[in-house]
């Protein structure tokens, strides 16, 4: 199973125009796109749901998927759809109430990350807590899948220690975080080959550890 160059094809296409004149000129092809990312991600839901508890079969792609049409309200760029296919699969679908697989196709922009995105203050104070109280368990979760603690996103972090935590702390920039996540890039190539799922599960099964670790702090 993989992405298919013509949904690629589509995507570069849309950045050259991105209007909703092109795009109704092109909606079969937005379609044929749009339905070979589906099959893709029932695919990559089925294989994660074989290693990971938290993943179940029952778990639609369609629910998964974020629009392609960008909300244009507040933002500068009046741009009307974005040029990328996103999903984030978690125990419901694409519903952000832990930690979640999530799933980014952009021509020359892939990747898969997994992980909990900007948790709300109990479930942030919880998983601060287990990484204070036991930061060899974090080091071990991610060592098992071959990563290390430099490998944790830190886009989105506090420039100050959080409260209840001093300056000095020797783990003090993992506490500043408020956002646990790993990724992994991929070319277009990578997911266009007959290995495309495969090289995803792998990653997946590669960060399940730390995802479990994150899992655990919440009690979940």
């Amino acid at each position: 199973m993989n992405i298919e160059k013509q949904t690629f094809d589509f995507l570069k296409q849309l950045k050259e125009n991105n209007d909703r004149e092109w795009f109704q000129a092109n909606r079969e092809a937005y379609e044929a796109a749009l339905a070979n990312v589906k099959a893709f991600i029932t695919a990559l839901i089925k294989e994660l749901s074989s290693f990971d508890p938290h993943i179940n079969t029952d778990i639609q792609a369609g629910k998964c998927l974020f629009r392609i049409y960008r909300d244009t309200r507040f933002s500068k760029d009046k741009t009307p759809y974005k040029n990328w296919f996103a999903a984030g699969i978690s125990v419901d679908g694409r519903k952000l109430d832990g930690p979640e697989y999530y799933l980014h196709i952009e021509p020359g922009k892939n990747f898969l990350a997994a992980g909990y995105w900007r948790p709300e203050k109990q479930h942030l104070d919880s998983i601060r807590q287990e990484i204070d109280y036991n930061f060899t368990g974090l080091e071990e979760a991610l060592q098992q899948g071959g990563w290390s603690v430099d490998d944790l996103s830190s886009e989105d972090k506090l420039k100050r220690a959080p409260a209840g935590y001093n300056e000095d702390d020797p783990h003090i920039d993992v506490l500043k975080l408020k956002s646990f996540i790993l990724y992994q890039p991929f070319d277009d190539k990578q997911l266009c080959s007959a290995k495309g799922l495969e090289l995803l599960v792998d990653t997946a099964k590669r960060i399940l550890p730390f995802k479990s670790f994150i899992h655990e702090a919440l009690d979940q």
